[in-house]
């Protein structure tokens, strides 16, 4: 069994692409299933609404406004492997879910626009990716298109994000500046694309030899020479890729194309899945996990309610980490602390999906979820053990939800319930024995939009959401607190979250301060009381890991 389980895992390729907003990403994750033979002919998020939408953007919403909201699983062979993307939300509004994507993943790939390079969003999520020492590609999109020069680009990745950057791609532009293919510093030799059907098929690619006579015929002299001083001052920089520093993502391989024109995709595709490393070792309270261990683990990492409209299904999506899963086998629910048994695994291209009779570490499947899964829940076919569960970030907008129809109730509370343990909100309870409505927080406030056009597209309920001027959620921890009394006592608005733990909401730090010097036996913490242990758990597994 351990050397079908280590074959297997040296076969899996798990990653996410991360980006800020309108640098292409949904545009890149179909072309590389368009290279990866998944799909025959790639759509457009700005497409007529006559020709396919983004085929990893399957909620309505998502089509109506040309941004990516829930992360996807796209799941495809290629080079004989099995590469696993998890498509992720751009917006910072979603950030959040782009950070537990993240946390299921291998490696991730920096997507930049080459007119705009470094952006806000981009930091935030290459910080997440740094925590965890992810190795980082990095993509430099947009080259057909004006941009600036591919050495200021480097220096900034370098300078900004404080990462060592070692380009396996340049560009190669003509005496006007447009956009023909790139050169690959490692096998020395130029790509030259011929851009067809608005970048919906492959592209026509020729490869020539540096300094061959088709070289020097396919080129005009200066353009020729322009390139080779750029490839002189590349090798004269000396630098090489150190697989240990790619590994820690100390350093970050670079490509360079156009994911609109499919023009240097192919090149980046194949030096990705030969340079990524297979899954990696997870840790849990009882130490390294390594992917090729005989046990079977896993941990959930996303909950999607209603991916099929016609049976109002929810699904559990588990990132495998170790041993072989098999259909029908009997899994230890950890935090339940019994036996389930999942019987029909699916992975899935966007909303298509396949059963799958078995699965290795790296792999992601999506399972049937009668209300038994949380984010974070850690499953077992042996002894016990915990991953570290996924943080949530600090809200930062409050709304009271009011439902318009009393009769309602009952759709209301099932739909706002799935949604917070989905994590598309946090949910905040009034404290035992007080009445009143449900207030949601968000990280931004495109996330109330998302959660009123749920409510009422999946559950029938429509709500007016009342904004609320918290500002500031702080999880208490130590001695009680009178939550229902808070309030009158003007020391905040004391609530539950999803999981029961005390939560305080308040207006600003003046009222933080207030509160906690009438109450010195409190601590009153960002984090809730999953999110710490996994900070803690990670700190504790630093210098093993």
């Amino acid at each position: 069994m351990s050397a079908l389980i280590h074959r297997e895992v040296l076969r899996r390729k798990t990653f996410a692409i991360i980006s800020h907003p309108d640098a292409g990403k949904t545009t890149l994750t179909e072309k590389l299933l368009l290279y990866g033979g998944a799909i025959q002919l790639a759509g457009a998020v700005k497409a007529k609404k006559a020709r396919a939408h983004a085929v990893s953007d399957w909620m309505e919403m998502e089509r109506e406004r040309g941004i990516s909201i829930v992360s996807s699983v796209l799941q495809f062979p290629y080079g004989g492997r099995l590469l696993s993307l998890v498509d992720t939300p751009g917006h910072v509004d979603f950030s959040e879910d782009t950070y537990r994507a993240i946390m299921a993943t291998d490696a991730a790939v920096m997507l930049l626009d080459c007119a705009k390079g470094v952006e806000a969003q981009t930091k935030k999520l290459f910080r997440v990716c740094k925590m965890r020492s992810l190795p980082i590609f990095t993509f430099v999109n947009k080259l057909d298109r004006p941009g600036r020069e591919p050495f200021e680009l480097v220096g900034e990745v370098e300078e900004v994000l404080g990462i060592g950057v070692y380009p396996i791609t340049w560009p190669v532009f003509d005496g006007g500046g447009r956009f023909l293919g790139v050169y690959h510093r490692v096998e020395r030799c130029v790509y030259l694309f011929e851009q067809v059907a608005h970048g919906a098929e492959r592209a026509p690619v020729v490869r020539l030899e540096l300094g061959s006579h088709a070289f020097d015929a396919a080129l005009d002299p200066s353009v020729r020479k322009g390139l080779m001083d750029e490839v002189d001052l590349l090798d004269a920089a000396g630098d090489t890729l150190d697989p240990e520093k790619l590994a820690s993502g100390k350093v970050t391989p670079m490509f360079f194309g156009s994911a609109l024109t499919n023009f240097g995709l192919p090149q980046f595709l194949d030096a990705f899945i030969e340079m990524m490393p297979p899954p990696a070792p997870r840790l849990s309270d009882k130490g390294l996990v390594k992917a090729d261990d005989d046990r079977f683990t896993a941990f959930v990492f996303k909950i999607q309610a209603n991916m099929d409209r016609a049976h109002r299904d929810r699904m559990a999506f588990l990132r495998v980490c170790s041993g072989k899963y098999e259909r029908g086998m009997k899994i230890r629910h950890v935090r339940l602390g019994r036996e389930i048994r999942l019987t029909n695994p699916t992975q899935f291209l966007a909303q298509d999906r396949s059963v799958v009779d078995d699965g290795f570490a790296g792999d992601i499947m999506g399972v049937f979820d009668p209300g038994i899964f949380l984010i974070g829940d850690t499953l077992t076919d042996g002894d016990d053990l915990r991953y570290a569960p996924l943080p949530q970030f600090p809200p930062e907008h409050f709304a009271r939800v009011v439902m318009i129809d009393p009769m309602k109730r009952k759709q209301l509370k099932k739909g706002i319930e799935q949604l917070a343990q989905e994590g598309s909100v946090q949910l905040f309870r009034p404290p035992e024995g007080r009445e009143g409505e449900a207030i949601i927080g968000a990280v931004g406030e495109l996330q109330f939009d998302v959660v009123r056009h749920r409510l009422n597209a999946e559950y029938g309920v429509d709500i007016r959401l009342e904004v609320l001027s918290y500002k500031l959620a702080r999880w208490a921890e130590g001695e009680p607190l009178p939550l229902s009394r808070l309030d009158s006592m003007l020391f905040g608005y004391g609530a539950l979250d999803v999981h029961s733990n005390p939560v305080v909401l308040f207006k600003g730090e003046w009222q933080l301060d207030s509160c906690a010097k009438n109450f010195p036996n409190t601590k009153f913490l960002e984090l809730g009381v999953e999110a710490r242990w996994a900070r803690e758990l990670e700190a504790r597994g630093a210098g093993e890991a």
